[in-house]
């Protein structure tokens, strides 16, 4: 009596199994493939086709599937200010709705709260309206430096911070003109 090897085994009972079920699970995956790509096109021809063809119909479905998406897609997607746009105004209307419905809001507190948005929001656009303006046109004429200035006059030991003045620290060849410790 002679005695098999494992190796002699697989390959005389595991391998043949395997493989059929290989092929099985494969012509499940086509057979439903089929249906599914007949459901979509509307088109039961696709049924009687071979595996070969079968396949090569459904290779060209999912093309212009995903062509169509690409255009859809296209002309859906939304220019990024209006997206932004619309988010933050989804967010003030959330935060003002959070408010009135939190019990001891403050009105005054509210209303700063909302003129404090609306102001970002205001800042936000002229930004995107001057970045807009900047790349579209050249500038006619050379830009000049801008200058700001305080109503009450800085000290000697002013910093040029916003809680020296009500404007903003003064330009460059102003603070040459300043008295620094340093």
């Amino acid at each position: 009596m002679e005695y098999a090897t494992k190796t002699q085994i697989y390959q005389k009972v595991k391998k043949p199994m395997l493989e059929r079920q290989r092929r099985a699970r494969i012509n499940k995956c086509l057979d439903t493939l089929k249906t599914l790509v007949a459901e979509l096109r509307g088109d039961d021809g696709i049924l009687r086709l071979d595996k070969a063809e079968m396949l090569e119909s459904a290779v060209v479905f999912m093309r212009q599937q995903a062509s169509n998406k690409r255009t859809q897609q296209v002309e859906e997607a939304p220019v990024p200010l209006e997206s932004f746009r619309n988010g933050y105004m989804n967010a003030v209307n959330e935060v003002s709705r959070v408010m009135a419905a939190t019990p001891g809001m403050s009105v005054d507190l509210g209303k700063s709260v909302m003129t404090h948005l609306g102001r970002i929001y205001k800042n936000l656009q002229q930004f995107h309206e001057a970045q807009t303006m900047t790349t579209t046109m050249a500038p006619a004429e050379p830009m000049t430096p801008l200058t700001i200035s305080c109503p009450a006059p800085l000290s000697p030991a002013s910093s040029g911070y916003h809680s020296d003045c009500e404007s903003p620290a003064p330009s460059p060849m102003e603070s040459e003109k300043l008295w620094r410790p340093w």
